[in-house]
């Protein structure tokens, strides 16, 4: 890949239309793209909870990024401590969506080698589209049948772990090739490990954070991905979104 100029952008008076523009996804799919929002040292909660972090631009983007995804990939103990909902969309991001020829409303897919999922949670009893649970042929089958019981759909990969090629593989076969993964950091390290993530969007916070808070991946895999930035998103508070997409 010949490097580019990196285009730098300002949020001012930036449309949606151009902010979508930024971030289509290329033709070739399966696409995986992983979201962050990030301290100036490096971390991704404070006190537990990305909430700390977040600024308007960053969920206009986030917004954006899942209007423009088949499916929302996030692992189960980001799920629990976001205390996630299902995805909602706008009347501008269902209009968004059908231009796109993708359906009304993105669903979670959740990754969960236990199936340690509440079928009371709000990611179940909050949503438009039930969730999908990507689990393991050993995961408790009464965990399985109270979550299917409760609306999700229960897909098994595997006896042990849950393979990165298996996920892939699971959310094509349903027609889900643009995806969106939210985290957390061992979902995403696993992604980097197997060099299946195509794309990392980060949100820097002006914000330092001081303690033991988590970095955006975790796997005691050693792997290096050399990634090339596409564009930078400056916001009048300092906050700035870099878009980075894997050389190939």
């Amino acid at each position: 890949m010949t490097d580019q100029p990196i285009r730098v952008v300002s949020a001012t008076n930036l449309t949606d239309d151009e902010l979508a523009d930024l971030y289509e996804y290329p033709a070739s799919e399966p696409w995986i793209r992983a979201n962050f929002v990030v301290s100036l040292d490096g971390a991704i909660t404070t006190n537990g909870s990305s909430t700390g972090l977040t600024t308007p631009l960053d969920q206009r983007v986030l917004k954006l990024l899942r209007d423009l995804a088949d499916v929302v990939l996030v692992g189960a103990t980001t799920i629990r401590v976001e205390d996630y909902i299902g995805i909602r969309t706008s009347e501008t991001g269902t209009q968004r969506r059908s231009d796109r020829d993708l359906a009304p409303v993105p669903p979670l897919a959740v990754v969960s080698g236990r199936a340690d999922i509440d079928p009371e949670s709000r990611l179940l009893t909050n949503t438009i589209v039930p969730p999908i649970i990507l689990t393991t042929t050993t995961a408790p089958a009464t965990a399985k049948r109270n979550l299917q019981a409760a609306g999700a759909q229960v897909i098994e990969l595997g006896p042990d772990r849950i393979e990165t090629s298996a996920i892939i593989d699971a959310l094509a076969s349903l027609g889900m090739r643009k995806i969106l993964c939210e985290g957390g950091p061992t979902l995403t390290g696993q992604l980097v490990a197997d060099h299946a993530l195509d794309e990392l969007c980060i949100t820097t916070a002006p914000t330092v954070v001081c303690g033991d808070a988590h970095r955006i991946t975790h796997t005691d895999r050693h792997s290096a991905v050399s990634m090339q930035c596409k564009h930078i998103i400056f916001d009048v508070d300092g906050v700035q979104i870099a878009r980075w997409v894997r050389r190939t």
